[in-house]
């Protein structure tokens, strides 16, 4: 590595940003240190991050304009390698590989002719590696840079691999530019396989033309990704990565992904991958694990490079060409598919050694910067960032953390891990509890309202209400918390309107606004989520993905999109305020201006009200009072309406509110703000008045 002293590193912005940081500012030197040293070894002996994280294009397979193709692997432990496959009868003698001083592999196979690869599209191959072992032990693994494989069910769970080379004619070109940043990022959260409404496993054409139009309906303008990196085990919900730069075989095709991103740019839709990098499948004839025989290639060796509760290998992240593979993956779905950036998964584990397993955080800074931290995940990670910052300026990085780490989100010239933004993960936990644990006049306003602003001064933060994981099988959607049994039989406007049911519909309005509303500077929904998607309707249960328990069924890994179709139930009522919470805020952009100031938490009426973007908000969660002329504090002066109301017809409300009235200021102090105005709130319900 180079020789960057830590000391050089200007520690006032980090001191600027936070001063509790300031008994820690020396460990935050050290890693911006090993930080700058990675980044110095990098340009001296890769030429920079940009050459450096086009590993792709020197690793793998890879077809040159005369149609030569050359293969490179590393793996510096094999004696012997020869690549193997459908167009050479699989013979392992046929195609000998030579190894340099780095323990690279490769081979040169020159064209059957001019422009025409001898390794035909789509045929399948395998790297055979054989090493001189006491067991004269004959290894044979797949790619790790494959582009492709695919897996047949009737023959095998293992996948094969594919030469992914389609001709000129059939490679897809990009029609759409990225869509601009967006200012105010309001993700949909979905996975292409449970995205049809049958028994079976979705395709990148079904969602491209059936859910797409639905996001942008909604109002959404970014899509997360679930998924979409090869996973040999359907079920793991695409958290168990075998093979990292092929896109997922179950859905169709690579140029259909493509296809499917680039109408989503054309609709104006951001599209990010989440990325798994915290972890590997321990897979081997179809992963990447014991990938030359040892199990430290990838990976660290021994129980370091195992994680106990996940059941998978941990990276190795400060061996160069472990650098080298996970860059370059990032840059490959940036480069090659056009996603404007990622969601990283499970970067709790990655920051700490401990990787979070039996481990509380209070919050106290000695947790973050003290030997528990893996400093090697920690400078990967700022690595990750600054290198798709620096080539995509507009790229959006999203961590998801759990112990609230300072300067997640700060840049990484400022000793951050440069994220955009971090998950407000203790968000959809506390309305879990709330809803299990509570009842209605126990809901205590002020402590709602603290986890909800409870963020990082500087640091964006995704709000959410609830997270994918509650729709899996064994825990509840908020919709399923709220209503229960009667989702079965009294969500249909021809049935009655029952208690529960009025609550639930109420209460999944108020919750949401308000996450969206005060909880973050981004906002992220799963799809179905959005209008109360039902854990079970007549044979349809939780989502779940095929398994052993379930007779390998497809039945349950769908979304019924035919209850929010269906113009005599309930469900779209939801879906319709989903969809108007979003247009309203593309109007008023609450979530880029400032954190909301908060003028009353009134714990015994169960009123919240806040400012955020020029807007009023009022949220009555009192489950039997409504307010008449109830007095509210506003600073800004003037002529107020309501611009939207949870208890309008078409959001299954009763219409108490009358939309039309105006309401002006009075111009007396009242709960610190300079003006007040009276409005009525009914019980169970959310206002928003914009000043006109």
């Amino acid at each position: 590595m180079g020789n960057t002293s830590a000391s050089t590193f200007d520690t006032k912005p980090a001191l600027d940003r936070d001063p509790w940081l300031e008994p820690f500012l020396p460990a935050i030197a050290h890693r911006h240190g090993r930080f700058q040293q990675w980044k110095d070894t990098i340009a001296q002996y890769e030429g920079g991050y940009d050459a450096f994280s086009k590993g792709y294009s020197r690793f793998g397979l890879n077809v040159d304009d005369n149609g030569e193709i050359t293969y490179r692997e590393w793996a510096p432990n094999a004696k012997e390698a020869t690549l193997i496959g459908d167009f050479n009868a699989w013979d392992r003698s046929s195609h000998q590989m030579q190894k340099d001083a780095f323990g690279v592999w490769e081979i040169k196979i020159p064209p059957k002719s001019p422009g025409e690869p001898a390794i035909p599209h789509d045929s399948k191959i395998k790297a055979s590696i054989s090493m001189v072992l006491p067991s004269g032990e004959r290894i044979e693994r797949l790619p790790a840079w494959i582009k492709r494989v695919t897996q047949d069910l009737t023959v095998s769970p293992v996948y094969d691999a594919r030469f992914w080379n389609p001709p000129a004619s059939e490679k897809y070109v990009f029609k759409n530019p990225r869509p601009p940043k967006p200012a105010s990022v309001k993700i949909y959260e979905a996975h292409v396989g449970i995205s049809t409404s049958e028994g079976r496993v979705g395709t990148y054409k079904e969602f491209t033309k059936n859910i797409l139009g639905r996001i942008k309906n909604l109002g959404y303008n970014t899509i997360q990704l679930m998924a979409a990196m090869e996973h040999a085990y359907y079920a793991s919900f695409g958290y168990q990565v075998t093979s990292f730069f092929a896109v997922s075989s179950r859905y169709g095709t690579p140029e259909e992904l493509m296809e499917l991103i680039d109408v989503a740019h054309g609709m104006g839709l951001t599209v990010l991958l989440d990325v798994i990098h915290s972890h590997a499948c321990k897979n081997v004839l179809d992963g990447i694990n014991l990938f030359d025989g040892t199990d430290h290639l990838y990976f660290h060796e021994g129980a370091k490079g195992r994680h106990e509760l996940w059941d998978s290998r941990l990276f190795n992240y400060g061996s160069h060409e472990v650098l080298r593979f996970l860059l370059s993956n990032l840059r490959f779905y940036m480069e090659e598919y056009h996603f404007d950036g990622f969601r990283f998964d499970g970067v709790t584990s990655m920051m700490y050694l401990h990787h979070g397993i039996g481990t509380g955080f209070s919050g106290g800074y000695h947790e973050y910067f003290g030997d528990q931290v893996d400093e090697e995940g920690v400078v990967y990670l700022m690595l990750a960032n600054d290198m798709l910052h620096t080539i995509y300026p507009d790229t959006i990085t999203i961590a998801e953390d759990v112990s609230g780490m300072p300067l997640l989100c700060a840049p990484t010239e400022e000793g951050g891990v440069g994220f955009d933004y971090r998950l407000s993960m203790a968000i959809p936990d506390m309305w879990i509890k709330l809803l299990k644990h509570k009842q209605d006049h126990e809901w205590d306003m002020a402590a709602i309202v603290h986890t909800l602003i409870n963020r990082r001064h500087g640091e964006k933060s995704i709000a959410y209400a609830e997270s994918h994981d509650q729709a899996l099988v064994g825990d509840k959607t908020i919709a399923f918390w709220l209503m229960d049994k009667e989702m079965y039989t009294n969500m249909s406007d021809l049935t009655e309107l029952t208690p529960v049911i009025d609550r639930g519909l109420a209460l999944h309005k108020m919750i949401r606004l308000l996450v969206h509303s005060l909880g973050g500077e981004g906002y992220l929904n799963f799809e179905g989520n959005e209008f109360g998607h039902p854990e079970r309707l007549k044979n349809f249960q939780w989502l779940d993905f095929p398994r052993a328990g379930n007779n390998n069924s497809f039945h349950y890994a769908r979304r019924q999109w035919n209850v929010v179709d269906d113009q005599i139930l309930r469900y779209r009522y939801l879906n319709n305020f989903d969809a108007a919470m979003n247009y309203v805020e593309s109007k008023y952009n609450w979530l880029a201006a400032p954190q909301a100031y908060v003028s009353l938490k009134h714990e015994g009426d169960k009123v919240i009200v806040f400012e955020r973007a020029g807007l009023l908000f009022i949220f009555n969660f009192h489950p039997t009072n409504s307010f008449t002329d109830y007095r509210v504090g506003v600073e800004e002066p003037g002529e107020y309406s309501v611009v939207l109301s949870s208890d309008e017809k078409r959001f299954g409300g009763h219409d108490r509110v009358d939309t039309s009235i105006k309401h002006f200021t009075t111009p007396l102090a009242w709960n610190n703000r300079k003006n007040w105005l009276q409005v009525y709130i009914p019980t169970r319900t959310c206002l928003v008045l914009a000043n006109h």
